[in-house]
């Protein structure tokens, strides 16, 4: 037996760690890592801006693949670290965990508080540029494979490219990423332009310049109005109960709120929140602030104006928020993220701060606008009465899931442990034949669909509930749906959606993340949602390496992969099979593939950004035809045909 021994522990030294686990930084290699990049060096620019020092922001497309990102803040130091004798600027780009963000002295708020944004984009380029410019001077460095430092230091200092005016500062950031780390290196504008709307809705007065290189176009994000025109612009497509958007903002301590919402004749909520600009997806304790001030707020009106009588019992929490569009957004000294990608805030003193001036200020508003108050109470009642007429059919519903029938559909894997089950969502019962035969039956439940399941996003949920797919699901899982869910309960620790790379596959594929967003939401959030990745391709073909040639075969998973495959000069093809449904292979092949834990490939979905899922599940599965055509039009252009 091999020793374990210091010797095996291998130590990656500064930028090493990146290029070695990109996701652990930046989230995933693919086109939303590739993006993350630029938002981390935006970041920078809107962090000098939440400091009162930039006004303005501008991000341009080379024609060549990079970006240039440049700010007019205070421009990074470049004098001599203390501790670290050289350039402060090169220990920005060059050392994770450096930055000016962790004391309260130069950032009173930023949304970057860990040092390694810089860093991290550095390591993951071939090649970065920056200028600074300060006191009159423009300075220059740059970074080659991965953040070495190329530029000669002029007596320990940065060389100094040229003059500027004094009051002329800010940095600007020019990198092109490494194809190497990346699955594509191709920006998407109108990604970008999305991002720099909603940061320029967030910054209130702040001027951002979009420029691509490669077309020409040229545009610009400047909101004086912050998050009221936010809510306008999420509520285009809908139909509002009153024309106002509601306003808010206050201080609480060290802890500045802004609140705007909105309700709409929609019977979903949308509710997105932002701490120091950041979007934190699964919002945390500044929502659930959010949502006690409104609930106590609202059944007070509720009372006061007659709505609700001594006897009756306070409104619940969903039904005042049904068909509520709220951004809430609060500067933090010191917010506690989780991770990284900071997707949840854990602060107490959030939840108290938006609690207190939610409740002080909405009141002050609504005194004076009573018409929006009733509106508001109206709606919360007609959901309220709603769902106590449904709630007898859903329990009917509810109570048959326990049916042999029900049952029936899902072939059950012989362990009870939950965290080393899995369930297959399959298409059609020759698919699920074969993965049933395939499968490891100690840990591997299969639910064949016998047809595609209905559209969530057009019938009230007591229809939902009749649609036997749909119940299969629900009695499948164990963790109930709605209001009733508790993902505690869930019988498996993934939920892996495997269906044929076609166009039905892809709609069913849809129809089930539709439902699961809209009704399931947590199963998303908590990780637990996949999409399995068989194989496209099959190639047989003959190995040029050797002396003599072998005959071997090989599985491709998509057209990329099969291009690069047709240009390795040591392959020959003879033969090469495309795999049109999961039913054409075999359960050894299958099992090889796509359900041997040691070999699969599973995506797992996930949402990073509350109000681009919101609004493309409305657009792609809602009654409006129009927009969905624009839509599905603009992005066309990404599509890539299997004709």
């Amino acid at each position: 037996m091999e020793k374990y021994t210091g010797s095996q522990i291998v130590v990656l030294e500064g930028l090493e760690a990146v290029r070695k686990r990109p996701g652990m930084y930046i989230g995933s290699t693919g086109s939303r890592g590739l993006h993350h990049l630029i938002w981390e060096i935006l970041d920078n620019g809107i962090d000098e801006h939440l400091a009162g020092f930039c006004s303005q922001i501008e991000v341009t497309l080379l024609k060549d693949g990079g970006v240039r990102i440049k700010d007019h803040g205070r421009g990074v130091p470049v004098d001599i670290h203390p501790t670290k004798k050289i350039p402060t600027e090169r220990v920005v780009y060059t050392i994770l965990h450096a930055g000016g963000k962790f004391g309260s002295t130069v950032y009173k708020v930023s949304g970057g508080l860990h040092g390694v944004g810089a860093s991290v984009v550095n390591a993951l380029a071939t090649r970065m540029t920056v200028e600074v410019r300060r006191d009159g001077k423009v300075y220059f460095d740059e970074y080659k494979d991965g953040g070495h430092p190329v530029t000669e230091l002029v007596k320990g200092e940065l060389p100094v490219i040229g003059k500027c005016l004094k009051s002329d500062t800010g940095t600007t950031v020019t990198f092109w990423p490494d194809a190497a780390i990346f699955e594509t290196i191709e920006f998407k504008p109108e990604v970008i332009k999305k991002k720099l709307q909603e940061t320029a809705f967030l910054n209130k007065g702040l001027k951002i310049e979009f420029k691509d290189e490669n077309t020409g176009e040229k545009v610009t994000f400047h909101e004086e109005h912050g998050i009221k025109s936010y809510i306008k612009y999420i509520n285009r497509e809908e139909n509002p109960l009153f024309d106002d958007v509601v306003y808010i903002e206050g201080k609480s301590g060290d802890i500045e709120v802004e609140i705007a919402f909105q309700y709409t004749d929609s019977f979903t909520e949308q509710i997105n929140s932002y701490c120091n600009r950041i979007n934190v997806v699964d919002g945390g304790t500044l929502v659930t602030g959010f949502k006690s001030g409104l609930t106590r707020v609202m059944n007070q009106y509720a009372r006061d104006l007659g709505y609700l009588k001594d006897k009756d019992d306070n409104l619940d929490g969903k039904d005042i928020r049904n068909g509520l569009s709220a951004i809430i957004s609060i500067k933090h000294p010191d917010p506690q993220f989780e991770g990284q990608t900071k997707t949840k805030l854990g602060n107490t003193d959030a939840k108290t701060a938006v609690e207190d001036v939610f409740t002080q200020e909405v009141t002050l508003y609504l005194d004076k606008n009573v018409e929006i108050i009733k509106s508001i109470l109206e709606n919360s009642l007609k959901s309220y009465n709603a769902r106590k007429a449904s709630d007898k059919a859903r329990n009917q519903v509810l109570k048959s899931l326990n049916d042999t029938d029900v049952k029936s559909k899902v072939a059950q894997c012989s362990s009870k442990k939950p965290e080393e089950c899995e369930i297959y969502i399959v298409e059609g019962n020759s698919a699920g034949g074969t993965v049933k035969t395939a499968r490891n039956r100690a840990t591997q439940a299969v639910l064949p669909l016998r047809g595609k399941i209905l559209n969530v996003e057009k019938a009230p949920l007591e229809k939902i509930l009749l649609n036997n797919e749909i119940k299969a699901m629900i009695a499948s899982f164990g963790c109930g749906i709605g209001e009733d869910f508790d993902i505690k309960k869930l019988r498996y620790d993934k939920i892996i959606i495997l269906t044929d790379a076609d166009v039905d596959g892809a709609h069913i594929s849809t129809l089930l993340l539709t439902f699961f967003y809209r009704y399931m939401p947590e199963l998303i959030k908590e990780g637990k949602v996949y999409r399995g990745l068989p194989p496209l391709y099959k190639a047989e073909y003959e190995d040029l390496t050797g002396k003599t040639k072998k005959k071997k075969s090989e599985y491709i998973f998509n057209d990329f992969e099969l291009e690069q495959f047709r240009k390795d000069p040591t392959h020959k093809i003879i033969s090469l099979q495309r795999y049109k449904g999961l039913g054409e292979m075999d359960a050894e092949q299958l099992w090889e593939t796509t359900l041997d834990p040691a070999q699969r490939t599973l995506a797992r979905i996930d949402i990073s950004d509350t109000v681009d899922a919101d609004e493309v599940t409305a657009l792609l599965m809602g009654t409006n035809v129009p927009p969905r055509r624009e839509f599905i039009m603009e992005e066309a252009k990404y599509a890539k045909l299997d004709v």
